[in-house]
């Protein structure tokens, strides 16, 4: 087959329903290059972890083509994908010292024993676990067993390697630094990476694109950044991050701007994302630390709101307020902890505003 474009993992117009009826995947169109980590981000049943298992071979397509390096794949077995896999249940043989459980996938390839030797304590160093070979997992942590299921997948030097939900069963602050271990792992490798979770803070620190699924829908993809700076939809706004919504009307469009009419009767500026004409309604999307309550800081046309301030709390590094604005009652503002910071209070009438390009007006 001639390669056109650079695609390593490439989804062509794959489908899959499991009652002939219902789509839990729809047409869905999809390129990685080679070395990329791609996080498969959405809601539980919107399609993430059914993508992967099509990819690792447990499940089949009903319809379209998955390649990788330019081979279809649909009809290979997983076994013979040369694809390495890292469960949130590790999925580790208990009955089996750490060593055996690496050599176990070896053994599966036919490699000989001083080779597999060398892999075993090659990828037991990559991920700090050179002196636990003879522990059985039950011996270890949870930690610990996580990344004994990261060096398995790793022992063989797969090109691509698939995880899904490897994290969530690990307390915080564990699956904060192995977010930045993985990571790094296989940005030195360079190793391909398809990664599925629900956590949207592990999606935005570890990707290089998220593509964030919603009833079986690729409904973004794009970099940690873009995703969050530029929603594409509403639905995108609301799952990716903190975010304000309010409701209204496109009154009219000019340029690069559109003047939305609130409900409560209020006029403000947005970005016209996802509108197209005037009538239409509407749900502007601002981020949180994207308002300002200082106006001095804004330009002399931005639209300043009335807000009620209904709670003001000290979070350390930022205050967090909860206001009424335009007949909501759970518009949040954040603002960082700085000597000038003035402390609102309960009940507290103030002006509210921000820059419009801040401000998204997407679907309703």
């Amino acid at each position: 087959m001639n390669r056109t474009d650079d695609a390593f993992v490439e989804f062509e117009r794959v489908q899959k329903s499991y009652d002939g009826e219902t789509l839990v995947v729809k047409d869905l169109n999809l390129k990685m290059p080679k070395g990329e980590f791609l996080t498969m981000l959405g809601p539980s049943g919107s399609g993430k972890t059914t993508c992967l298992m099509m990819l690792a071979g447990f499940e089949t397509a009903t319809h379209g083509e998955i390649r990788l390096d330019g081979q279809p794949i649909n009809n290979i077995p997983p076994h013979k994908r040369g694809i390495g896999m890292v469960f949130q249940n590790y999925a580790l043989f208990p009955h089996m010292t750490v060593g055996e459980n690496l050599s176990f996938p070896l053994e599966v390839r036919k490699i000989a024993k001083p080779e597999r030797e060398a892999k075993i304590k090659r990828a037991l160093d990559r991920v700090q676990m050179g002196d636990f070979a003879n522990r059985r997992p039950a011996q270890l942590s949870g930690g610990q067993q996580q990344r004994i299921a990261l060096a398995r997948a790793l022992v063989f030097e797969p090109e691509l390697v698939l995880m899904d939900e490897p994290l969530g069963a690990l307390d915080k602050q564990l699956r904060e630094s192995l977010q930045f271990e993985i990571t790094n792992l296989a940005h030195d490798l360079g190793i391909t990476v398809v990664y599925v979770t629900h956590d949207q803070t592990e999606a935005l620190t570890m990707s290089d694109r998220v593509a964030v699924f919603d009833d079986g829908v690729i409904q973004q993809i794009a970099p940690p950044d873009d995703l969050y700076e530029h929603p594409q939809n509403s639905f995108v706004a609301q799952f990716i991050g903190e975010n304000n919504t309010l409701e209204g009307e496109v009154l009219e469009i000019r340029d690069d701007i559109c003047l939305v009419k609130l409900d409560d009767g209020s006029l403000i500026d947005a970005m016209p994302v996802n509108v197209s004409r005037p009538g239409e309604r509407t749900r502007v999307s601002i981020r949180p630390e994207r308002v300002e309550f200082d106006r001095s800081r804004l330009d002399e046309n931005a639209h300043l709101l009335d807000a009620e301030v209904l709670e003001f709390i000290y979070m350390g590094d930022i205050f967090r307020t909860r206001l009424k604005v335009a007949g909501r009652d759970d518009f949040i503002v954040k603002t960082r902890n700085s000597a000038d910071q003035v402390r609102l209070q309960p009940g507290q009438q103030i002006k509210i505003g921000w820059q419009p390009e801040d401000c998204r007006a997407l679907d309703a």
